[in-house]
């Protein structure tokens, strides 16, 4: 994905977010929304994710993620970070 109107934030979930199918469900909303990026589980218990799109793409996705059945975020820390240029898909890691 390139273009103009592009953005990339990292968040950081807390909550019950590992275990309960996060990553699974971030990574299927993204591919559905065209989002690129990554999502990741620390040894912390939170869940790290950086994702590249358009604001609104970024504000569905984490609707989506909010609204998400066993998923309990109860705090998302947010960072805008540099695009990706040569990104192309969505992995979990």
């Amino acid at each position: 994905m390139s273009g103009a109107g592009l953005i990339r934030r990292r968040f950081v979930f807390s909550g019950e977010v590992q275990g309960v199918g996060f990553r699974y469900r971030a990574k299927m909303f993204a591919e559905e929304l065209g989002i690129t990026g990554w999502v990741e589980n620390q040894w912390d218990g939170t869940v790290v994710m950086e994702a590249q799109g358009t604001w609104e793409q970024l504000y569905r996705l984490i609707r989506e993620l909010q609204e998400a059945r066993f998923i309990e975020i109860s705090r998302i820390e947010k960072k805008t970070v540099p695009v990706e240029e040569h990104e192309y898909y969505f992995e979990t890691r």
